[in-house]
């Protein structure tokens, strides 16, 4: 488990006291700003108001930690250990604070990037590999940390987050001593264009499913910038299904976790579903497999360093005296011993082999199948003649 722990804040203000759209265009709840300077807010500063400071410093370290992950990662694909690497640097507030606010019962169903939200469920952050180095579909067992298995179909997800929300009403009807819970659905500012997120979006409102949408609104959806794909925040979509929208500064980790917990309330309570557009952005490119010096300039990229959430964080914990440098110098020790367990981890999975993955297309033989593995077998012989045939041309 991640060590930001979910705390009591006492008195709070009613799930109830956003309507649909309150939050919209030119807000956004903010509760520490960019120099990590705290910030009031009636309505979300309360919960955040009594967290302790073990919680406080647990929130930074989760951050820290994931950035290091993402780094080791990185390098292992750059060394040919994992076919692909999806970098969530940048993002970690948005996750962390999200994650956090979560309780045991909630459900979360991420995309394929949601590598802080895996931490505070629980998840060992090696699992994750298993997917990248192609040795398994997945890596973990969802129903053992509550934290779905990523979604490679883009938006795919929201669909699956909102049946399995109006699951647990169909549990909870059937038994009143169920516990109540909510889903958190994840996903980016691309798939929101994606139709699957506006019929996501119409189931929940109609069957008042338990449903938090958060949105990592990072900017850019692979190469095509924010502005190309909506004329206006998107939390604004939220008034159109009649449920509340809130935006959020995804780099302000304590406003992620406070707004967080205000929509899992509001959905756990019964009163429906919530959009959360958490506003952040992608420091580096968007997959190992992309260049994103091709689409957009330096000087963005400068301008959001200023914004890193670990930063402002940091500056937080230090002006509050609530975080030492010995804090800091462990954690660095820390980081690295995660790094060392992920690449051990990694490089004990072996490789994969790719005839398994034809085997297992159809529960039985398929004919098209057979072919197609029967064209990769002689595509593969035909290096090993290759290069037969230049170990023979040398030897003359």
């Amino acid at each position: 488990m991640g060590s930001a722990q979910q705390a009591d804040t006492g008195t709070r203000p009613s799930a109830g006291v956003l309507q649909a759209n309150t939050v919209g265009e030119g807000e956004m709840v903010q509760l520490l700003d960019a120099a990590g300077a705290r910030r009031q807010d009636a309505t979300f500063g309360p919960y955040v108001d009594a967290l302790d400071a073990d919680t406080l410093r647990g929130f930074y370290r989760d951050m820290a930690l994931v950035r290091r992950f993402d780094v080791e990662a990185t390098a292992l694909q750059r060394q040919g250990e994992l076919a692909l690497w999806v970098p969530v640097v940048g993002q970690e507030a948005a996750q962390i604070g999200s994650g956090s606010a979560m309780g045991a019962a909630d459900y979360a169903f991420p995309t394929y990037r949601e590598h802080g939200v895996a931490l505070t469920r629980g998840l060992d952050l090696a699992d994750l590999l298993k997917l990248f180095r192609g040795v398994s579909n997945g890596g973990w067992d969802p129903r053992g940390v509550n934290f779905h298995l990523y979604t490679l179909v883009l938006a795919a997800q929201t669909l699956h987050a909102v049946g399995y929300a109006m699951g647990i009403q169909r549990d909870l009807a059937a038994d009143s001593g169920t516990e109540p819970a909510a889903v958190v659905a994840y996903f980016g500012d691309g798939a929101s264009s994606e139709g699957d997120v506006h019929e996501s979006m119409v189931f929940a409102a109609s069957y008042n499913a338990p449903v938090v949408f958060f949105c990592q609104n990072n900017n850019w959806a692979i190469s095509v910038p924010f502005e190309v794909q909506s004329k206006v925040p998107l939390v604004n979509r939220a008034a159109g299904y009649g449920f509340p929208g809130i935006r959020v500064d995804g780099n302000d980790v304590l406003a992620v976790y406070a707004v967080t917990q205000w929509a899992l309330e509001h959905a756990r309570s019964g009163r429906g579903p919530v959009l959360i557009e958490a506003s952040t952005y992608r420091v580096g490119a968007h997959t190992t497999a992309d260049d994103p010096t091709k689409y957009r300039r330096n000087a963005e990229e400068e301008s959001w360093k200023g914004k890193d959430p670990l930063q402002r964080m940091e500056n937080y914990l230090r002006a509050g005296g609530l975080a030492d440098e010995a804090f800091f110098d462990q954690l660095k020790i820390d980081g690295d011993e995660l790094a060392a367990h992920v690449r051990q981890a990694t490089l004990a999975l072996g490789g994969a082999d790719i005839r398994d993955k034809f085997a297992t297309v159809y529960a039985e033989a398929h004919p098209l199948v057979a072919e197609e593995l029967a064209w990769f077998e002689n595509y593969e012989a035909s290096f090993a003649d290759a290069g037969s045939q230049t170990s023979q041309g040398g030897a003359a």
